[in-house]
């Protein structure tokens, strides 16, 4: 499983030119599955992202987390994490979880940040979804389950 983490300020996803989800500071997280991820992966992954200290104290120091700032979540289903470039110039995706599976550890992941974020907001599996976002910093960390 790979996340892509942004700390931002305000963030946005859009399907069919209309707003599905929004967030203010937070963090957007871009959410990568394969075939061989478990909700056992996916509850490593959750603990690891909430837990980051990766907003700035009083004293400007990266030492407070998503929960010590009231922060919000948007979390978007993306597949094309798990593009292999190695041969060519035609990213092949046969890495990436098939997405009835893909789609089921994505649900569990939303309700498993629900328990303890107030705000979660989503991207629509398998959209074309339009991400707009201020990345604040910019601070952007990538996560995989594989280096966990």
């Amino acid at each position: 499983m790979k996340f892509v983490i942004q700390r931002v300020t305000e963030a946005s996803v859009t399907v069919d030119h209309e707003v599905i989800g929004s967030i203010e500071k937070g963090l957007v997280v871009l959410i990568g599955v394969s075939d061989s991820d478990t909700e056992e992966t996916a509850d490593k992954m959750f603990r690891k992202m909430t837990g980051l200290r990766i907003f700035e104290d009083a004293d400007g120091k990266t030492n407070l987390s998503l929960a010590d700032v009231d922060g919000s979540l948007l979390l978007i289903s993306q597949f094309t994490l798990y593009a292999n470039c190695r041969k060519g110039n035609r990213p092949s995706f046969i890495e990436a979880g098939k997405p009835d599976k893909a789609n089921a550890l994505y649900e569990y992941i939303i309700e498993k940040c629900r328990t303890s974020v107030p705000v979660v907001q989503t991207g629509r599996f398998g959209a074309d979804m339009k991400v707009s976002l201020v990345n604040d910093g910019p601070f952007t960390i990538v996560l995989d389950s594989d280096q966990l």
